[in-house]
């Protein structure tokens, strides 16, 4: 099987489980908590996939998944923020497979005009509220989308560790 045709494959296998599943429990919608939100102590790239640009960051992580998931943990450490690998990747590839350009033009969030976005499907106003300082200020940069996203769950349930479904 050609890698062109694995692709196809695997675009059909996740367009047909979205619309199994539907596109509102495929989506995690992040919503800021009525408090405001506080800072803590402030396609598709698999887990093995090789750099895009066959090199890697300063702290030694690739432009792939494995390397902005291990960027925002180093970063989430820094900060305080609770999180494990396990629980990042668990959560990025039931929410977008993977892919940081992901956006759910279909749920009550799309409707309402602030579509997810992102490897962990975030909202801007819940990206806004929970960004972390150290990250880009953009909602589809990786290592910015995992960080706020991991923030906003350490504030809301403990930490991305413990979130099971979309929330």
């Amino acid at each position: 099987m050609t890698a062109i045709t694995a692709s196809r494959r695997l675009a059909r296998l996740a367009v047909t489980g979205l619309a199994t599943t539907g596109a509102a429990a495929a989506a995690l919608t992040l919503v800021p908590a009525s408090a405001q939100a506080a800072e803590a102590p402030k396609a598709a790239h698999s887990a093995a996939a090789p750099a895009r640009d066959g090199h890697a960051d300063a702290a030694g992580a690739g432009n792939n998944l494995d390397g902005w998931i291990k960027q925002s943990l180093a970063i989430m450490k820094k900060k305080g923020i609770p999180g494990s690998y396990e629980g990042l990747h668990r959560n990025i590839m039931r929410e977008s497979s993977g892919n940081p350009n992901a956006q759910n033009n279909y749920d009550v969030n799309a409707k309402n005009g602030t579509p997810s976005k992102g490897l962990l499907q975030v909202i801007d106003p819940t990206f806004n509220a929970y960004h972390v300082d150290g990250t880009a200020h953009s909602s589809t940069d990786p290592v910015a989308n995992i960080t706020a996203a991991a923030n906003y769950a350490a504030h809301r349930y403990g930490s991305i560790d413990n979130v099971n479904s979309a929330y």
